[in-house]
């Protein structure tokens, strides 16, 4: 025999969940993916603003990159890397 549990007091009322924008990804020029998908790896602005300040790559979540545009950032880092443009580390 199974007892059905009573509930007591008022019922509860499930939270809102938060609308959030989805981030926009910094390769696309106007809204629109290039094509072909390229990010140059001499283009050192570009990659300083999806590496973090400890000289790690930012993940998908917070740069707002598709799967294949973060495919093409990391490529591009590690040949800026390879070719000393940039740093494996931060620059303290």
């Amino acid at each position: 025999m199974a007892f059905k549990r009573k509930k007591f007091g008022p019922p509860r009322r499930k939270a809102k969940s938060k609308i959030r924008a989805p981030k926009k990804d910094p390769l696309y020029v106007d809204g629109v993916r290039p094509r072909p998908l390229y990010v140059d790896y001499k283009d050192l602005e570009l990659l300083s603003k999806l590496i973090n300040r400890y000289g790690k790559m930012v993940a998908r979540r917070k740069s707002g990159c598709s799967a294949a545009s973060q495919h093409a950032v990391s490529q591009a880092i590690k040949r800026a890397r390879f070719m000393a443009l940039m740093s494996y580390t931060s620059d303290r």
